[in-house]
């Protein structure tokens, strides 16, 4: 069955089964593969994108379910808060194996616009739905915080 998705901004026609979880749509029939599968029942947030400028857990929503809606992978997510967070991310080291990166990115830069000078607890509450392996929470508070401040000093230039 041919279903229509706009995925980073173009409009695809897929031949999938409408069943299929989005993420395998992403990796498997568009070859985008920075989305990562990690469990496989939405709970540790290695495959969130984007839909619509909020983040989903892909591994878990059918592809009929966002059909006429706007999906954004890491490979175009973009502006300031990406900007920002992508910059801290390379400057501190945030990253260990890497793998979890881009739902951590994608979650964060969802926080940054909802909450453009989040607390500790803010991140902490925020980010909790996203599962690093290596235990980088410390560094990746660092990196958002990095982030806000930079984005915060933007602002005031």
């Amino acid at each position: 069955m041919a279903i229509s998705v706009n995925i980073n901004g173009e409009q695809r026609d897929l031949n999938v089964d409408p069943d299929t979880p989005l993420l395998w749509v992403i990796r498997d029939h568009l070859q985008l593969t920075g989305t990562k599968f990690g469990c496989g029942i939405a709970q540790c947030g290695a495959c969130t994108v984007h839909m619509n400028g909020t983040p989903i857990r892909s591994c878990s929503m059918p592809v009929s379910a966002v059909a006429g809606q706007q999906i954004t992978t890491i490979e175009a997510v973009s502006g300031p808060e990406a900007e920002a967070l992508q910059a801290a991310w390379e400057e501190l080291a945030v990253y260990q194996c890497g793998y979890c990166q881009s739902g951590q990115l994608m979650s964060a830069v969802n926080l940054l616009k909802s909450k453009p000078a989040p607390s500790d607890t803010d991140i902490d509450q925020f980010m909790s739905g996203n599962i690093c392996r290596c235990a980088t929470y410390v560094r990746i508070r660092a990196g958002i915080k990095h982030a806000a401040t930079q984005l915060a000093t933007e602002v005031t230039l």
